[in-house]
């Protein structure tokens, strides 16, 4: 999963859980954390040895937190796969502002449903890819002619990598 703290992502793993503890891998670092709620919405949590002391509050949004620490406040969103996916199904993958078709994480291409040079309506589905054991199709939000395909089926693609121009 992602943690998102502001303006910060992390991948988090969970690798571990017992009870109150918790080894996480955070952005590749190995962590145990002892937590327990010692109020309404604080916790205490005792990170690699270190004790720490937080406000954790959540409103409408079952994912969405802020976090007040000492005088800090943060906002903070769980993004997992449910709500990755999710995501993908509500907004596609093509901001209306670009043309660029891309996935927001890793995958693989299953289906390439289009060449360059062919004339695309918008909603049609351009390319299937399998991501977190999902498959989502990515469709183009406006009419176009396929200016670049930079992908083929079969392929492992990162988050975020430019698959198909629209033009």
């Amino acid at each position: 999963m992602e943690i998102h703290l502001d303006d910060r992502i992390a991948e988090v793993n969970i690798l571990e859980t017992k009870g109150n503890l918790i080894k996480a891998e955070v952005d590749g670092k190995i962590y145990e954390v002892d937590y327990a709620k010692i109020g309404s919405g604080t916790y205490s949590f005792i990170i690699n040895g270190k004790s720490i002391e937080m406000e954790v509050s959540s409103k409408d949004n079952p994912r969405v937190f802020e976090i007040l620490h000492h005088c800090l406040n943060f906002q903070s969103e769980v993004v997992d796969a449910e709500a990755r996916y999710m995501k993908n199904r509500k907004q596609g993958d093509v901001d209306d502002d670009t043309n660029v078709i891309s996935s927001p994480m890793p995958g693989k291409i299953v289906k390439l449903l289009v060449e360059e040079g062919e004339e695309v309506e918008a909603g049609q589905t351009l390319v299937i890819i399998s991501a977190m054991k999902m498959e989502s199709e990515y469709k183009a939000k406006h009419a176009g002619v396929i200016s670049k395909v930079l992908t083929e089926e079969g392929a492992t693609i990162d988050g975020n990598q430019p698959l198909i121009i629209i033009e």
